[in-house]
C-alpha cells in the first residue's frame, strides 16, 4: 500500500507538470517541479528535474528540493534558462548537492558537481559541494560550481571544495548574496565577472607555510570589471599570515588577459598574509595585474607598498550594481 501511495504521488506530480506544458497557449506557463529522495515529490533526483524542463523555457521553471543530500552531477544544458533552483527549508545546509569528481580523470568542466551552461539561473538555500579527497587521492582541481552563461544569481548558497571550488568563466556575469564559499587553491577563480556581496569566504587549512589563494582571476583586458568582494569576511582556520589574497591567471599563457579583483569594505581575518598579500603566477607578476583593496578591516588588512588601494573617487565606479551591469543593465544586487 506505501509503496503504490508512493507511486500515485509522484505520477500526479508528473501529470500537473506534463498538464501544465500541454495548457500553453500563447504565452508559456511557469512550471513547478519538486524533488524528494522518498518520492513524494515530482522526481527523485535534481538531474531529472532539470531534464523535465522543456528546451527554450521562455518563463521561470521553479525546481523546489526537498532536505536531504543528493548524490549525482547536475547539467543545466544552454537550451534550458530561466530555472530557480530553492531548497524547501530556507536552510542551506538542509538540501545538499555532492559529487566527488576530480579534473584530472573529468577534466575542469566535467569535474564540476553542478554545471550551469544556460542564461539567467538562480539557486537559493542549498549547499553544492565536490566531495573528492586531496588528501587520500592525490591534489586535483574539483569543482563545485562552475557558471558559464550569463547573469546566474545565488542566495544563501553554500559551495564547499578545496582546490578550484567556484569557476565563473566567459562573458559572463554572477552575482553571490549571503553566500558561502569555501575552499584553499585558487578557490575563487575564473575570466568572468563575479561579485560576492555580504558572504563568508572561508580559506581551509593545507598546510602549515602556504594555505592557498582566495582568488585566481582571468580578467579579458578589454573588461573593467571581474571579481569584486564586498561588505564580507575572509574567514578561516589556517595559521595566522598563510594565505592569499589571490594571483593572476593568465589562461594557457595568454598575455591579453588582465585579472582585475577589488576586495572592499571587508573584514579579513588573521590568516591573510599582511605584508605581501598578491603573489605571481605562471610568470605573470601581480604587479602588472588589477588587484586592490578599499577601507578593508579586521586583522588582516593593513596599507603598504604591497596592497594597492583605491582612491575613494575611484571606489565610486566599483560598486557591484557597475560590475554587473554590463550592456543590459543588470541589476540583481540586493539593497536595504
Amino acid at each position: 500500500m506505501k509503496h503504490r501511495k508512493l507511486l500515485a504521488t509522484g505520477l500526479a506530480g508528473l501529470a500537473t507538470v506534463a498538464g501544465t506544458l500541454a495548457g500553453v497557449t500563447g504565452a508559456e506557463a511557469a512550471l513547478a517541479i519538486t524533488v524528494a529522495a522518498d518520492g513524494t515529490g515530482t522526481v527523485r533526483t535534481v538531474q531529472a528535474a532539470v531534464d523535465l524542463v522543456p528546451a527554450g523555457n521562455a518563463s521561470t521553471a521553479t525546481i523546489t528540493i526537498k532536505k536531504g543530500t543528493y548524490a549525482g552531477r547536475v547539467v543545466v544544458p544552454s537550451t534550458k534558462p530561466n530555472i530557480v533552483f530553492t531548497g524547501a527549508t530556507g536552510v542551506a545546509t538542509d538540501v545538499v548537492i555532492t559529487a566527488s569528481r576530480p579534473q584530472n580523470t573529468d577534466g575542469t568542466e566535467g569535474s564540476a558537481t553542478v554545471l550551469l551552461g544556460a542564461k539567467d539561473i538562480e539557486m537559493r538555500h542549498l549547499t553544492v559541494r565536490n566531495d573528492y579527497n586531496e588528501s587520500a587521492n592525490g591534489a586535483s582541481q574539483a569543482l563545485a560550481l562552475y557558471v558559464k552563461a550569463d547573469r546566474a544569481r545565488f542566495r544563501n548558497v553554500r559551495l564547499v571544495g578545496d582546490q578550484d571550488t567556484l569557476l565563473v568563466h566567459g562573458a559572463v556575469r554572477a552575482y553571490f548574496y549571503k553566500a558561502y564559499v569555501e575552499g584553499d587553491v585558487d578557490f575563487i577563480y575564473g575570466s568572468g565577472t563575479s561579485v560576492f556581496d555580504n558572504s563568508e569566504i572561508f580559506s581551509s587549512t593545507r598546510n602549515q607555510s602556504n594555505n592557498g589563494y582566495v582568488t585566481a582571476s582571468a580578467t579579458p583586458g578589454a573588461r573593467a570589471y571581474g571579481i569584486l568582494i564586498v561588505n564580507s569576511r575572509l574567514t578561516s582556520d589556517a595559521a595566522a599570515g598563510t594565505v592569499y589574497l589571490g594571483r593572476p591567471w593568465h589562461p594557457g599563457g595568454d598575455t591579453s588577459a588582465d585579472p582585475q579583483v577589488l576586495i572592499r569594505n571587508s573584514v579579513l581575518g588573521a590568516h591573510i598574509r599582511t605584508a605581501q598579500p598578491w603573489t605571481d603566477m605562471s610568470g605573470f607578476s601581480w604587479k602588472d595585474a588589477r588587484l586592490a583593496e578599499y577601507r578593508n578591516s579586521g586583522p588582516g588588512a593593513t596599507v603598504n607598498s604591497n596592497r594597492p588601494q583605491l582612491s575613494d573617487a575611484a571606489a565610486a565606479n566599483y560598486t557591484a550594481q557597475k560590475y554587473l551591469a554590463g550592456g543590459d543593465g543588470w541589476n540583481p544586487v540586493v539593497t536595504g
